[in-house]
């Protein structure tokens, strides 16, 4: 099943990395996959366009069914494999209710993160606000600090104590976060998240290729 599947992708990227998460998860072995680079902006070519008019990765095939939103890709896999591999969305009410909470909350930790980032890495120095830079490093430290509590109250993973949805498309942000130079010792709860699934065989066989061969920018190293 998995040989009529394709998938473009690009390394570091979350939202890539999130959906090779899932198909590992769902022992979907043996997919067609693509690397492409971002920096010679592969995303934007005529390969990528042709299935994805936005230029953006991932990018999926299923057979002559094509998903481009991270996401929409792991529901679509969970839900067509519900008996193969790992069960990613729990049967209980409450679990459940709590894996969609932790799930759908991600979006706004993600755009408070990536807020601060480019404030700090992509805006040119001379037209930096200080007032802008405050601000989002303010609403970053909170976002932080609310879901260090949040792990304080989980045994192992975001939504519980099994391996979720939840954790398919966190894990992703909260690595990235630490490979940009996120203090461990100021937010002990995420880094223990952050180390204790480092080692399961989903995400280590996933992991991020340009990750290993250099450490990131310490970009977030003030936060």
């Amino acid at each position: 099943m998995a040989k009529d599947m394709t998938l473009l992708w690009g390394s570091g990227s979350p939202p890539c990395w999130k959906v090779m998460i899932a198909l590992e998860e769902k022992n979907l072995k043996g997919y067609n996959q693509k690397m492409l680079s971002f920096e010679k902006k592969e995303h934007k070519s005529k390969e990528v366009m042709d299935i994805n008019p936005r230029g953006q990765l991932p990018t999926f095939k299923h057979g002559d069914k094509v998903l481009n939103e991270s996401l929409a890709i792991c529901f679509y896999l969970e839900s067509q494999f519900k008996s193969q591999g790992n069960k990613l969305i729990p049967d209980g009410a409450a679990e459940q209710a709590l894996m969609y909470q932790r799930l759908f909350e991600g979006f706004t930790f993600n755009q408070k993160m990536v807020d601060y980032f480019y404030q700090h890495s992509r805006v040119p120095e001379e037209e930096r606000h200080e007032s802008a830079l405050k601000r989002n490093k303010e609403a970053a430290i909170a976002e932080l600090k609310l879901w260090e509590g949040y792990l304080d109250k989980a045994p192992c993973c975001v939504a519980g104590k099994t391996f979720t949805l939840a954790d398919v498309a966190f894990y992703p942000s909260v690595a990235g976060l630490f490979h940009y130079g996120l203090c461990e010792e100021r937010y002990p709860k995420l880094a223990a998240y952050y180390n204790g699934l480092k080692d399961r065989p989903s995400i280590k066989a996933t992991w991020p290729p340009t990750w290993l061969e250099s450490p990131g920018p310490d970009v977030l190293k003030d936060l």
